[in-house]
């Protein structure tokens, strides 16, 4: 046990002294705000750039329809030909020229109108316009049918069924694609610490076995207790490096967003779609009301759970596959190497993210979602998905969280005695690339 403490104080202290781990600890944390303040930036100037539209309408219809917006101008063009407005438009820069030609009917007129610009034309602008005169012809047709302006605007009016829990507490649209967003950050940490920090132990392994140092230190300390402490004291600097930059990023955040003013909604729009971008039968954008009601429903989330798990997860699964790393690093003599068995480790973790937003956020307790949660290289994300909705009757099973907790300690065990032969063994080969087959035979020995 002293030997183990001995080489996990090691790591630890090699790692935090390094010159490289504290310049990132400390400039990190500064690139982080700095990117978000960059995207803020953008997204503001990417925001205030208007379009430009000018509309030459030769018929009687669609007079009114083309109303200037925050995102889209119209200019109307009135006594040219259609060369001159074409000309005009190229001369003065504008997004397009909208040609509505004189016809005897509103739908030919739509039929025959056309959109001129000189490179592909912006969705958004196409967007608004296509909506314009769908939401004219929809008019026209209902109103050939008997239908008044007034029965038209009562037709076009928007629905949203109202939901409610079985106790009379008003359930909110898309709350459960809410919950699993924020299950899914905890679970992209994970990943994220695994691929980062799972590669220095792999490193070090590296550097130790190439420099010969390795076999010095095994001829005091057995294989196993040396793999354990480089995962443990590695682990422990990356934690440090880890709070560091959580702490000071969050406080340098608060800092620049009160010093220069940043308003963070931009970075939530939707892209750029303005809201004369939308369908006239769109949905509404929900009030200040409903909006609280997102923001009390956060707030309940099961915050202490969350973190608790998290912990309890990323321990466990950390554990594994920084032992599967440790075990590659023991098997190869440099990185280039390390290429053909990075893959399939990353791989689990990269299908865990993208399987678990696709099935937790369409269904949590669907049978894709239960078995990935379940599954021992996939349950440290997709089980972190679905704890938000709580545990219990309305959200994760006890016996699942149970079983998954169950096999993923299974699992490291496994893990762990399996790469801890391959480790055994590899420390000491040299000036050989191994195979699957040749870890295979390791495995035996």
């Amino acid at each position: 046990m002293d030997k183990l403490l001995l080489i996990i104080q090691r790591e630890y202290l090699a790692k935090v002294r390094n010159k490289s781990f504290v310049i990132m600890t400390f400039l990190s944390p500064i690139l982080i705000v700095g990117m978000i303040v960059l995207i803020a930036y953008l997204a503001k100037v990417n925001d205030s750039d208007k379009k430009l539209v000018a509309v030459l309408n030769e018929s009687g219809y669609f007079q009114d329809d083309f109303r200037t917006g925050s995102r889209i101008s119209f200019i109307p063009f009135k006594d040219l030909d259609l060369k001159s407005a074409k000309d005009s438009t190229e001369q003065m820069g504008f997004s397009g020229l909208l040609y509505i030609p004189s016809e005897v009917n509103l739908s030919n007129a739509a039929e025959q109108a056309v959109f001129f610009s000189e490179n592909a034309p912006n969705s958004m602008v196409l967007g608004h316009l296509e909506n314009v005169f769908q939401s004219g012809l929809r008019k026209e047709r209902l109103q050939h049918l008997g239908v008044s302006d007034e029965q038209y605007e009562s037709v076009n009016d928007l629905f949203e069924i109202r939901t409610s829990t079985y106790g009379g507490e008003m359930n909110l649209k898309g709350i459960n694609e809410l919950k699993a967003f924020f299950g899914g950050a905890f679970g992209y940490l994970i990943m994220m610490f695994i691929i980062i920090y799972g590669g220095f132990v792999m490193r070090s392994v590296i550097e130790e076995k190439t420099s010969r140092i390795i076999e010095l230190i095994i001829s005091s300390v057995k294989p196993f207790q040396l793999m354990l402490g480089k995962i443990i004291g590695t682990s422990l600097a990356g934690l440090t490096q880890f709070c560091i930059w959580i702490i000071s990023a969050s406080l340098l955040l608060i800092v620049v967003l009160l010093f220069f003013d940043i308003d963070t909604t931009l970075l939530g729009s939707t892209g750029g779609m303005a809201p004369e971008s939308l369908s006239p039968m769109a949905p509404a954008a929900p009030d200040v009301d409903e909006l609280q009601l997102y923001f009390d429903e956060v707030f309940r989330l099961p915050w202490l759970l969350l973190i608790v798990f998290f912990i309890i997860y990323f321990i466990l699964g950390y554990l594994i596959y920084s032992s599967i790393y440790a075990a590659i690093g023991a098997a190869v003599d440099n990185e280039t190497d390390t290429q053909q068995f990075i893959f399939p480790i990353i791989l689990p973790l990269m299908l865990a993210i993208y399987v678990g937003f696709f099935s937790v956020f369409n269904n949590p307790h669907g049978p894709i979602a239960v078995g990935f949660s379940l599954f021992p290289l996939t349950s440290p994300i997709v089980m972190l998905m679905r704890l938000p909705g709580g545990i219990g009757a309305t959200g994760v099973p006890i016996w699942q969280l149970i079983v998954s907790l169950l096999l993923l300690i299974v699992t490291f065990v496994g893990i762990v005695w399996l790469a801890a032969k391959i480790y055994r063994v590899g420390i000491l080969m040299y000036g050989k690339k191994p195979s699957y087959k040749e870890l295979y035979k390791w495995l035996k020995y």
